[in-house]
């Protein structure tokens, strides 16, 4: 017999990462008289991409800068097409959220002025190893009650309304079932749909947190939720083996892309976007192609630095991705002497540093009541980095507490949870009756295979057409069948199969948004062999879908791009 707990709170947060931590103490801050619960799927000290701290906030204004500035630089780094109203108001609360951070003990870098020290246009420097710890304890501080260990498996559903979230504890099994008037959905984006870089051992050293699943995704496509641009993957540029963020080097030491004939290849084949400051898809797809056309490694060329420079890059390292700095030495590299091999990761869905995610309004409400969303899982905003996250909490948070007012506490059917529990057990159950069961370790490999050779994987140099992707649907359509025959020993192979689960549900949506958008506008991130041109006449718009809560079935449709910041979408 599972044992069950029953939590009633008013704001359910689920992911107690960047926006979630964030929107918790703005709602307790606005409004103390509601309840406020977060469930973390690891311990909230320490979880999600902030877990190895930062060394800069990657979005701010700096001096002369402003939100219709951004709203045109986030524009034509997206190649023409994004939710202009979502990125303008969150920039609208980056200095809001960055001098709260602040106050609660984030060491931001100042000159003899006072003023933040940039890094580049939009950046600004932090010593941010502890930024996580300092996120949670705020969050605690403020009076969220945090639960930690637990893996949230589903929504809650009344019709149209969602009215809370279920889950397990991965410490001592015990079913969680949360009624609340108001869900955050602020689970982070999703990891391992493809063939992780590194094999073997190494497969967890991804760019994004390998930690997040997809799972804020799948349970709201579960639920019927509209989402939008997951065709608009990405795919990172990072060092080597090390996979550490490249910013830190082409910001903080100035360093060029060259091709292994010592090339500028960005300034001399993609002069006429911007060369080195070519939008960001073509800083993955100009390395691509070059390893692709015979003239690859790829470097970044540190070569003459000082240092001084050198011994700045360490610290920066120091404080995000350490990783890096003990790679140098463990092979006996200085970055002032040779240059620095970077290459492109695996693809991720991730709203954060592109679009994917949940269709919301100006407010971060999803397009089911009681539903919001915010951070890496909200889609239409890209550019949001921590900052962004934190202004989408806040936002969300905001809408919440007004919300609530008129929010009345919905509770589901008993049939419901029964269903509920046997959904989330069933792994445990299969291991003691299913004499020839699926571990998560092979139905992972199968999603992984499928999306690696059918659906724009790296070894096919992120590249795709139609009757590849209608091979991939119909490999994809087989895994959910096979998933019911799932087998978990212990809580932690429980775990597992639940982020297979949601892995494939979010594959399944993503192979359809790549197959329907018929132009490649961000090459690399959704490149279409058989569409290989920008199609502005047709493609101008947002590619959304909705899957069939009963039947199952994805349905495509189109929302219209609006433009509310004047200019040209293409120039910053």
């Amino acid at each position: 017999m599972i044992e069950r707990q029953t939590i009633e709170t008013d704001i359910l947060i689920i992911g107690g990462g960047t926006a979630g931590c964030m929107a918790a103490v703005e709602a307790k801050e606005r409004f103390p008289e509601y309840k406020v619960t977060i469930l973390e799927k690891a311990h909230i000290d320490r979880s999600g991409c902030l877990a190895g701290g930062m060394n800069a906030i990657n979005a701010y204004l700096n001096k002369g800068e402003t939100p219709e500035s951004f709203v045109r630089y986030v524009r034509s780094d997206s190649c023409g097409l994004i939710r202009e109203d979502l990125v303008k108001s969150m920039s609208e609360l980056f200095e809001y959220c960055v001098k709260k951070v602040e106050k609660w003990g984030l060491p931001i870098l100042s000159d003899e002025n006072g003023e933040y020290v940039p890094r580049g246009r939009w950046n600004i420097k932090i010593n941010g190893e502890s930024l996580k710890p300092i996120l949670s304890k705020a969050a605690r501080s403020a009076g969220a009650k945090v639960y930690n260990w637990i893996t949230v498996t589903n929504l809650l559903t009344e019709g149209d309304r969602v009215t809370g979230a279920v889950g397990f504890s991965l410490r001592n099994g015990k079913f969680y079932v949360v009624h609340a008037k108001a869900v955050l959905i602020a689970t982070g984006g999703a990891a391992g749909l493809y063939r992780p870089n590194n094999a073997g051992d190494a497969s967890h050293k991804t760019w994004y947190s390998p930690y997040n699943t997809g799972a804020g995704y799948a349970m709201g496509i579960r639920a019927g939720a509209e989402m939008t641009s997951y065709e608009m993957r990405y795919v990172a540029l990072r060092t080597k083996d090390a996979i550490a963020p490249t910013g830190t080097i082409a910001l903080g030491a100035g360093a060029p892309q060259v091709n292994s004939k010592g090339e500028r290849f960005m300034v001399s084949r993609y002069a006429d976007i911007g060369g080195d400051g070519a939008p960001t898809p073509y800083r993955a797809h100009g390395p691509i192609q070059e390893i692709k056309e015979g003239r690859g490694p790829v470097y970044l060329d540190t070569r003459g630095i000082s240092p001084e420079k050198v011994a700045d890059l360490k610290k920066a390292y120091l404080d995000m991705y350490p990783s890096q700095v003990l790679y140098w030495l463990a092979n006996d590299i200085d970055p002032g002497a040779e240059p620095v091999e970077v290459q492109t990761t695996e693809p991720y869905i991730v709203g954060g540093h592109c679009q994917a995610g949940y269709w919301v309004d100006v407010d971060r409400r999803t397009t089911l009541k009681g539903l919001y969303a915010a951070g890496d899982v909200a889609g239409g905003a890209p550019f949001k980095f921590v900052s962004g996250c934190w202004a989408e909490g806040v936002l969300a948070a905001r809408s919440m507490g007004e919300d609530l007012k008129t929010l009345d506490r919905v509770i589901v059917s008993d049939a419901q949870i029964d269903a509920e529990v046997r959904h989330a057990f069933r792994p445990f159950e299969n291991h003691g009756t299913i004499r020839h069961g699926i571990k998560s370790a092979e139905l992972e490999s199968r999603l992984q295979k499928i999306m690696e050779q059918y659906a724009g994987g790296a070894s096919t140099y992120y590249e795709m057409n139609e009757q590849m992707l209608a091979i991939a649907r119909k490999k994809l359509a087989i895994l959910p069948q096979e998933a019911e025959s799932l087998v978990a020993e212990d809580l932690h192979q429980l775990m597992k199969a639940h982020e297979v689960i949601d892995r494939i549900d979010v594959a399944q949506v993503l192979v359809e948004h790549m197959a329907y958008r018929k132009e490649t506008r961000w090459p690399t991130y959704h490149t279409r062999t058989d569409y290989p041109e920008r199609d502005d006449v047709n493609w101008l718009k947002f590619v959304n879908s909705v899957r069939d809560r009963r039947s199952g079935k994805i349905e495509l449709t189109t929302r219209p791009y609006e433009q509310i910041v004047p200019g040209d979408r293409y120039k910053a």
